[in-house]
């Protein structure tokens, strides 16, 4: 446990769901398959003393350009139960899904009730009054400029940068249409673009997690009955566990929380907003894409101009870039990860990977302040 961090070890103590080791997979137990790690973490937690879910994308693969091994495919196709995200984030699994049999279950996920929604910021430099709870709509015409400009210097120029194949291209929506709210539209795409303007990491944010937490577990319940006791029992657990884990995080950030700092891409908008953060840019628009000069600039004199002390990289992500970044800036740079990459998979991966996060905002922002 000496390799966990400050904040996970507490909860690891506190709770007796989350140091239990899974009990045998039940005879009866439901066959789910959970897209994310940080997700496959909830539903494992839920799942305790039932059985263990499989978990489809493991390590620094990507979400968005995934593709699906034969025993994936196989899982999925005896899965009584799919848990994604959002057909805009997990776009590999459209055919998939469509193939599967009518007694599989499928629960998008940005569709659970209660949750805070978070429209894309585009642009990738944004103001700190931006980060409140609610839908921003941040789209000023320069910065849609930018971002069209961006992208056509860019093209097909991204392999310089980071490996084609391991890193976290998990903003694939941010190439979807524009924010467009006229319903008809709307409603002509409404499986495939509906979310498309929404930022799909709607996990970071502890109270999100709850509300995901309460969906799976309801979904649970739906279509394995017989251990619906189970499944309201680890939902109590987990519930009360996140309470502690987002007060626990709130009280650690609290020094460093009007502290600017830049991000690789725009992944963390829900820790921000959830715990009152000061991000003010991203590197990138798409982490497909290489940033162009226009945007290094760019971030280069949002750095300066708002003191920003931390550019925030990703594992998935070679740090060429970021180091070029805040070579004349001053700035530090740490290492962000919202899948988590090394945390193991298991019924605490997803209270570790929020608290990992936290840990490394945390040491870089702090870091000789």
């Amino acid at each position: 446990m000496q390799n966990f961090p400050s904040t996970l070890r507490r909860l690891l103590l506190a709770s007796p769901l989350l140091v239990a080791p899974f009990a045998a997979q039940a005879a009866d137990a439901p066959s789910v398959v959970a897209t994310l790690k940080p997700i496959h973490g909830i539903t494992s937690a839920l799942m305790d003393g039932v059985g263990e879910p499989t978990l489809l994308i493991d390590g620094a693969a990507s979400p968005h350009a995934y593709s699906l091994r034969p025993s994936e495919a196989r899982a999925l196709q005896n899965a009584d139960l799919v848990i994604y995200v959002s057909h805009s984030l997990e776009s590999f699994l459209e055919k998939p899904l469509a193939t599967l049999s009518v007694n599989s279950h499928q629960l998008e996920l940005i569709d659970a009730p209660g949750l805070t929604l978070l429209e894309m910021r585009e642009g990738g430099s944004w103001e700190a009054h931006s980060h409140d709870h609610g839908t921003h709509k941040e789209h000023e015409e320069h910065e849609e400029h930018e971002e069209h400009e961006e992208h056509g210097e860019s093209d097909h120029d991204h392999d310089h940068d980071h490996d084609a194949h391991d890193h976290e291209a998990d903003h694939g929506h941010e190439h979807a249409d524009s924010h467009d709210h006229d319903h008809d539209a709307d409603e002509h795409h409404h499986d495939e673009h509906e979310h498309g303007g929404i930022n799909p990491h709607i996990w970071l944010d502890p109270a999100n997690g709850a509300a995901i937490a309460t969906a799976i577990a309801d979904e649970l319940i739906e279509i394995d009955a017989t251990h619906t006791e189970n499944y309201r029992e680890n939902l109590k657990k987990l519930l009360a566990s996140l309470t502690v884990l987002g007060n626990d995080l709130g009280d650690k950030l609290a020094p460093v929380r009007s502290t600017p700092y830049v991000v690789f891409h725009d992944a963390y908008q829900y820790l921000e907003a959830g715990f009152g953060l000061n991000g003010v840019g991203s590197v990138t628009v798409s982490p497909e894409q290489k940033p162009g000069a226009k945007r290094l600039h760019e971030i280069e004199e949002k750095i300066r101009d708002t003191g920003a002390v931390c550019v925030f990289a990703e594992p998935q992500f070679r740090p060429a870039i970021v180091k070029a970044i805040v070579a004349d800036t001053g700035a530090r740079i740490g290492t962000l990860d919202p899948l988590g990459a090394n945390i193991p998979k298991g019924p605490d991966a997803y209270q570790a990977i929020l608290a990992q996060n936290v840990d490394a905002l945390v040491d870089c922002l702090g870091n000789g302040s």
